[in-house]
């Protein structure tokens, strides 16, 4: 591969990889949704060509709605795109057998999206990857590189062999390939100079990444750390308490128009109704920069890691689902689900589905878990592929867990509690309730 088409897909930016960091395990998916929504606003302009005006709406959602759920949710022009440049790659799939992904791109798709991007480098004479996905940087060739990558199928080629919603793989790819993604860490002066431009441009984050040569994603995320002080330790009630009734604002806002249409309507017909929200949007898709604004003491990851502490114990009635003999048991049963799966991958991994091997929690809480285990219980397991990893687990650590277990039902006489089956759908006074006592976690002011 020439040397300006090569990728550093096991890297990441510094601004992601501190986050990542920071955030743990929980955030292995890496979807930094609220960041990308910057990203969301300037898709090249391959992406912008076509006129979707003789696609019909209702036919499209039906269509679509076997391999996106809640699609009707979306926006019409989200739609419509989704059905000229998806539905027929969705039905391929579907023939070969093959679900429709989301979430964390696995080491096999980073290789075929690097494939497929040579490949089209090649086809097309174009000269490197930062001329095909970041056209508007080269205003001189910018026509002649439009007009190749319309004339040769550019969405066909850079989705082959990836079950993904296209626009999800040309955001990958913009990442994969980006030559501001790897800068390094930031100086004073380039925060400084962050600091400025932000103070000239706002949230454009496109701009400021130009103006500084790094990634629209990087800024933005490295601005959401240094924008003020922030508040470290344990939370106050009262921020608690901004923090929940930020989070409902988030999610209600992002509802689509019919249901906030029923939701209005049956709080008019019966002000102390009861409310449901399903347990998917209670943790996937929501702004966590939009929540940090509204929070104001502290900074997204912060947020987004004190509600899904907050989150789990509601989920789960307060329960002790992870302590004593039903955590030996709860890593048990994770060892032999995730054993039996038999993946390649992490990233091919369904937390959603593992949630049953603990209780009704979020699949974060799961992924933590999870990254405890190998953690603490696998040597260097960071030099082996996920196959060793759960090698180690099944056959070494799991004969440890269940001799621990037995021995301490013996000693003790202890009950294991069966795990809650994950419920579809919560009320949201049970979820979203602000009281004296509703956090007893809280152990004292920031700090």
């Amino acid at each position: 591969m020439e040397a300006g088409a090569t990728p550093r897909p096991q890297e990441e930016s510094q601004a992601c990889s501190e986050q990542v960091q920071r955030l743990g395990p929980a955030d292995e998916e890496g979807n930094l949704e609220s960041a990308k929504d910057s990203e969301a606003r300037y898709l090249s302009e391959d992406s912008r060509d076509s006129d979707d005006a003789d696609v019909d709406l209702a036919s499209a959602v039906k269509q679509l709605q076997e391999f996106i759920p809640g699609i009707e949710d979306r926006a019409a022009t989200t739609i419509k795109r989704m059905y000229r440049d998806d539905l027929g790659r969705f039905k391929e799939f579907k023939a070969q057998g093959v679900a429709i992904k989301f979430g964390k791109f696995s080491a096999k798709e980073n290789k075929q999206l690097e494939k497929n991007v040579q490949e089209f480098l090649s086809l097309t004479g174009i000269e490197n990857a930062d001329k095909l996905l970041y056209t508007d940087r080269y205003p001189e060739e910018k026509a002649v590189i439009t007009d190749l990558k319309r004339k040769y199928a550019f969405r066909l080629h850079i989705g082959k062999g990836i079950a993904r919603p296209w626009k999800l793989v040309y955001y990958r790819a913009k990442k994969m390939f980006d030559v501001n993604n790897y800068k390094g860490r930031y100086s004073k002066g380039d925060t400084e100079k962050l600091k400025i431009y932000h103070s000239l441009h706002g949230n454009d984050w496109k701009k400021i990444g130009d103006l500084v040569a790094r990634s629209s994603l990087s800024v933005a995320l490295k601005f959401s750390q240094i924008s003020s002080e922030r508040n470290h330790g344990a939370w106050s009630k009262a921020e608690t308490q901004k923090l929940i009734k930020a989070v409902e604002e988030v999610i209600l806002k992002k509802m689509s128009p019919q249901d906030l249409k029923e939701v209005d309507s049956r709080l008019q017909e019966n002000p102390e109704g009861c409310l449901s929200i399903v347990r998917e949007k209670l943790y996937k898709g929501i702004s966590w920069v939009e929540v940090e604004a509204k929070v104001e003491t502290r900074n997204w990851m912060q947020c987004k890691s004190k509600w899904s502490e907050i989150l789990t114990k509601r989920m789960t009635n307060g329960q002790d689902v992870y302590r004593g003999v039903n955590a030996l048991q709860a890593k048990i049963n994770l060892i032999e689900r995730l054993y039996k799966i038999n993946v390649e991958d992490a990233n091919e991994i369904d937390w959603e589905d593992l949630a049953s091997t603990i209780g009704d929690v979020p699949p974060s809480y799961v992924q933590t878990k999870f990254y405890k285990l190998k953690a603490t219980c696998v040597p260097f397991w960071q030099k082996k592929t996920f196959p060793e990893i759960m090698d180690y687990l099944y056959e070494t650590s799991l004969p440890l867990l269940k001799e621990k277990l037995e021995k301490k039902m013996e000693k003790r006489g202890a009950k294991l509690q069966t795990p809650a089956a994950p419920k579809r759908v919560f009320l949201f006074r049970d979820i979203f309730y602000c009281d004296d006592d509703s956090e007893e976690e809280d152990g004292g002011g920031p700090r």
